[in-house]
């Protein structure tokens, strides 16, 4: 999320028409098109962050800026040819890191929280445990994950929350 993506399209020798189809998993579909014979573009529903990367008649490749949650689906490039018509599909996955936080609760327990990342983020104690995450979904698709350290017995001196994430994994430490 946020960084700008770039999907690879190859041009073939004596290109007519390059298509990108783009089908969004929210919102509407959208189509970037190239005519080599009147060396014209086209675009149809595209927002401005999606665009050719260059120029569609040396590289057709496509841009994504700031990617975004919305950006998410399937991304298929269509290239016709005199030797033939190919098809080269994207299905784009966007992953958000989790914000980390970590506190004490009223009676002392750690409580490690993994904020709004996407898929969710997997949460563990350095000490066995016996916390169950609760997780809770986000209109846009993200999910907070909270797990509260509830070992009786245990001396709560530097207690580490270790989250693991596709985009990243982190770890903090807090005495209670």
């Amino acid at each position: 999320v946020g960084n700008s993506s770039v999907l690879v399209c190859s041009l073939k020798p004596n290109t007519t028409l390059v298509t990108w189809k783009i089908s969004p998993k929210t919102g509407g579909f959208c189509t970037l098109g190239y005519r080599a014979d009147q060396n014209k573009t086209d675009r149809t529903n595209c927002s401005d962050s999606v665009n050719w990367k260059f120029r569609p008649d040396q590289d057709p490749a496509l841009e994504i800026r700031q990617v975004g949650i919305v950006h998410e689906g399937n991304y298929t490039c269509e290239v016709v040819a005199t030797e033939g018509n190919f098809h080269r599909t994207y299905h784009l996955t966007v992953l958000v890191p989790p914000r980390l936080t970590l506190h004490c609760d009223d009676h002392g327990n750690p409580v490690c929280e993994a904020e709004a990342g996407k898929p969710p983020a997997q949460i563990s104690w350095d000490l066995e445990s016996n916390s169950t995450p609760r997780e809770e979904v986000h209109d846009d698709g993200t999910v907070t994950v909270v797990s509260t350290f509830t070992a009786h017995g245990t001396n709560m001196t530097n207690m580490i929350c270790i989250v693991s994430h596709p985009a990243g994994n982190q770890s903090k430490s807090i005495t209670c």
